[in-house]
This record gives structure tokens, C-alpha cells and sequence, in this order.
């Protein structure tokens, strides 16, 4: 039996990192609405303040987030079928596929309090 292929469909790094910010907003309630089929609808996207900003209980660096406001990384992440409708740059919704793709930056670009 064949190894499981980390990043089967071969999202790049910006792919990556701005679908690991869209299922982190997906757990917070304040941006994120049930829509069915498994996916998440998600509004009222952060914005980016200083440094850094909030992504549900996280919190990330904006170099990190530079896909949240590109058209093409949604676009290539709706072409893969992780991500639905979408109004970019101000909704989304996030797919059970996309919900469930393991990116592996989690704990690389979340950064979340001790307390």
C-alpha cells in the first residue's frame, strides 16, 4: 500500500497558507456559518493591523495572509474544488474537501496565547 501524498494536489506555499487561514476562521463563529454539504460560509474576512491580525483564536502575520486579497489564489483554490462561491475579496465558502486538507502549517503560521 502506497504512502498517503502530503499535499496531494499540490497547492503552493500562498495556496497553502491562505487555506490553513480559511479553515482557521472556519471554527470561529464570528466569521463562519454552516452551508451545508459539509462547507462553511465565511464573512467578515480580518484585516490585517500592523503586523499581524486575528484569525478566530489565532493569531497570524500578515506576510502570512498576502492570499487573503489575492485573486488568483482564490481562484486556483476554487479550481481545486477546497473553496465554493465566493464575493472575493469579502466571502467564502469553504468545502468539506477544503475543510479537511491537511496543509501542515497549522502550528507554523497560528500563533495562539499560553493563557
Amino acid at each position: 500500500m502506497a504512502p498517503v501524498k502530503k499535499n496531494p494536489l499540490n497547492l503552493n506555499a500562498l495556496q497553502l497558507k491562505t487555506l490553513t487561514l480559511f479553515q482557521e476562521l472556519a471554527r470561529s463563529p464570528n466569521h463562519a456559518t454552516s452551508a451545508g454539504d459539509g462547507g462553511v460560509a465565511l464573512h467578515r474576512l480580518p484585516q490585517p493591523h500592523g503586523d499581524h491580525f486575528h484569525v478566530g483564536s489565532a493569531v497570524a502575520f500578515t506576510r502570512d495572509a498576502t492570499g487573503l486579497a489575492n485573486a488568483g489564489v482564490w481562484q486556483a483554490l476554487a479550481r481545486k474544488k477546497l473553496i465554493g462561491d465566493n464575493e472575493f475579496p469579502y466571502a467564502l465558502t469553504l468545502t468539506a474537501e477544503g475543510i479537511a486538507y491537511d496543509t501542515g502549517l497549522a502550528d507554523t503560521i497560528l500563533h495562539r496565547s499560553d493563557h
